[in-house]
């Protein structure tokens, strides 16, 4: 059975469509449709929802230890405040899930984890911990808002004191008052956009939801939903576990291969990353120069011979074209190579293009 957020009747009340996503009842979108919040987004602002992500801690003096040998990343010289991203690999170098480690204090680490994968991660981490190390699932302490786009910092300024409000792109302030309500306010996001993730206690939610809301009304805010979460992502070449990367796929094939330190100390999945480097397989982006879209799943072709399969894709909303990702072999096409997809057993023509297909100027 589907969870709720603590915002789900607020969701309803203002008209968002409920669908069940990742064991969970979330607004799919709101009466203004897809394309208008993707570009609320863009240009203005937009609030999500995004509690159902999964939230652990890890404290104790071998904290860090356990998180170098744990993930991919290297958090040796992570200061206080600081948040980081990184993959969790398993022993043959696939990944168990993508996440981003957010330290709160001297020994005290919150880990951000993928909601669909909560359990699984949780029972991964808690198998490979030794020493001095504390794990705890916050998740169902914790609820999660994300405010993104350009306004964002002027519609946050309205509620929290702008000393409070952190600066520097994945980098987050404790105990700041937003509205009177009592939140961690992280300068991240999953839209490629200037914007703000507010962790704050189950029960607040709704009264910082309504306020954020109230407060950006004027600057053009507004509700978003999953499907502006997904082309947002994509625009900006983001990884979708399950999609750009799982078990089967290693984060140097994903195109991660800036949060994977193979120079520091041994960590879980190092010698298959080692021994897979360079990679068989490599991610890439395409835009659609024929007629349709292409979704994920769709087998690549480059002069009749099969090379990846795609992995993701919509239309975009700011750019008026389909895009894509794909995984294909390492070498097999370039930027500015055309090839196709098959898409039920029709053949659309497409553009191997650079990535990201969007960045903020």
């Amino acid at each position: 059975m589907e969870r709720k957020t603590p915002l789900y009747e607020t969701h309803r009340a203002a008209g968002g469509r409920i669908v069940p996503f990742a064991g969970w009842l979330l607004p799919v979108q709101y009466g203004t449709g897809v394309i208008a919040e993707h570009l609320a987004v863009r240009r203005q602002a937009g609030l999500f929802d995004v509690s159902h992500m999964g939230e652990f801690t890890l404290a104790g003096a071998d904290a860090l230890a356990n998180l170098n040998r744990l993930l991919t990343n290297d958090f040796s010289n992570l200061s206080i405040g600081q948040v980081r991203y990184t993959a969790m690999c398993t022993e043959t170098g696939g990944v168990v899930d993508d996440l981003v480690v957010c330290r709160l204090g001297e020994a005290v680490y919150l880990l951000v984890v993928n909601a669909s994968n909560r359990d699984k991660d949780a029972a991964h981490i808690q198998a490979h911990l030794s020493g001095d190390c504390r794990f705890t699932d916050r998740s169902d302490e914790i609820a999660l808002l994300a405010l993104q786009g350009p306004a964002a910092p002027a519609i946050l300024q309205k509620l929290a004191r702008e000393a409070d409000i952190p600066k520097k792109y994945y980098w987050l302030s404790s105990r700041v008052k937003a509205a009177g309500v009592e939140t961690i306010v992280s300068r991240t996001g999953y839209t490629g956009e200037l914007g703000y993730e507010l962790y704050c206690a189950p029960p607040d939610a709704p009264a910082l939801w309504d306020a954020l809301l109230e407060a950006g009304a004027a600057e053009g805010l507004v509700p978003c939903g999953l499907g502006a979460r997904d082309t947002l992502r994509l625009e900006a070449a983001m990884p979708l576990y399950g999609h750009e990367m799982d078990e089967t796929v290693s984060p140097l094939e994903a195109g991660l291969g800036f949060a994977v330190k193979l120079e520091k100390e041994d960590f879980i999945g190092k010698a298959a990353l080692l021994a897979d480097k360079p990679p068989k397989r490599t991610r890439v982006g395409l835009a659609v120069t024929g007629r349709g879209i292409v979704r994920e799943h769709c087998p690549l072709y480059r002069d009749g011979v099969q090379i990846g399969e795609t992995t993701s894709g919509t239309h975009s909303p700011l750019l008026g074209k389909g895009i894509a990702m794909a995984l294909v072999t390492a070498g097999s096409c370039a930027p500015g190579d055309a090839v196709e997809a098959e898409v039920r057993g029709r053949r659309v023509a497409m553009e191997v293009v650079p990535l990201p297909f969007y960045k903020r100027s």
